[in-house]
């Protein structure tokens, strides 16, 4: 069991994770640290975030780079390349992570990349390996206890994101007003919500839990599923494979024992299409995203669950 991804970070720390997201790179496994990065015989080149708690996360107390998306980028360099550490893994952002498959300096990408239907005319996708759904993080002392309360308020967003058009038209259906700052990594994005600069972040819940410390809570609000997917340039051949292997960790038990390690979700599709169906759009009681949102409101607010 590795150590619990950080739940506080400070200052200092976002900033070195948002000078580092850009063009790091790290050779080998989950415990690399960040390396030159020329290639090295046949390896699966894999672009992963680096500040994203739980996911792909930059220690920085121990420099190694730790995560979901790390570790099946390890099982598949092993199914694929024959060997977990035939892989050179390439830190990304949202602004980075489709460019370094399009100029070639990537086979593939694990870095939370929502697949969407215009996505899927740039790239390919393997079926999804998470399911996870929008959030909105907010400071306790805003006096913001539900999306509607951000009416006029602005938003801190990902460049490149889906989230900005979801949370548009859920804010549209409420009938307010919301206005969005864009940012190129989630800490920039944390660092403005801490200074006031925005009233609230928002990302997939999961990634929020990585950010969410003792001044801030989750909105008890669900809805948008966001699917991930391994990103390939269009007609790579490692397309079909990638996807196979997924499929195949999938039915295996490999992509849950990964989630359980890092206490992730464990929300498949057929439970998002069952409650879909029931006419929800929560994502299963039970799984961490939604035990954090109960426990961490503040007294008046309402409790999450679907």
């Amino acid at each position: 069991m590795p150590p619990a991804a950080p739940t506080a970070l400070s200052r200092r720390s976002f900033v070195r994770l948002s000078t580092a997201a850009a063009a790091a790179c790290l050779l080998g496994g989950a415990g690399s640290v960040l390396s030159g990065c020329a290639p090295s015989g046949d390896v699966l080149r894999v672009g992963t975030k680096i500040d994203v708690p739980g996911f792909g996360f930059q220690n920085p107390e121990t420099g190694s780079v730790e995560g979901l998306e790390v570790d099946v980028a390890r099982e598949l360099a092993a199914r694929l390349k024959g060997s977990p550490d035939a892989l050179e893994v390439t830190g990304v952002n949202v602004t980075t992570r489709g460019a370094m498959l399009d100029n070639g300096t990537l086979d593939a990408t694990l870095a939370t990349f929502t697949i969407t239907e215009q996505r899927k005319r740039s790239y390919d996708f393997s079926r999804p390996y998470y399911i996870d759904h929008i959030g909105v993080l907010v400071r306790k002392d805003s006096g913001i206890a539900d999306l509607a309360g951000l009416d006029g308020k602005t938003v801190g967003v990902a460049l490149s994101a889906t989230t900005k058009d979801k949370l548009g038209q859920a804010a549209r259906e409420l009938g307010i007003t919301l206005k969005f700052a864009e940012y190129a990594t989630y800490p920039e994005i944390k660092i403005a919500l801490v200074a006031g600069r925005v009233a609230a972040f928002s990302v997939d819940s999961s990634i929020l839990l990585g950010y969410q410390d003792a001044s801030t809570f989750l909105l008890p609000t669900r809805f948008a599923p966001q699917e991930y997917g391994v990103a390939t340039r269009k007609g790579s051949a490692l397309s079909a494979p990638i996807d196979e292997a997924i499929a195949a960790m999938e039915a295996d038990g490999t992509l849950r024992a990964l989630k359980e390690r890092w206490g992730l979700s464990l929300v498949t599709e057929a439970d998002v299409e069952a409650e879909e169906a029931a006419g929800s759009t929560g994502l299963g009681a039970g799984d961490p995203a939604d035990d954090a949102l109960d426990a961490g409101a503040p007294a008046g607010a309402e409790g999450g669950g679907a």
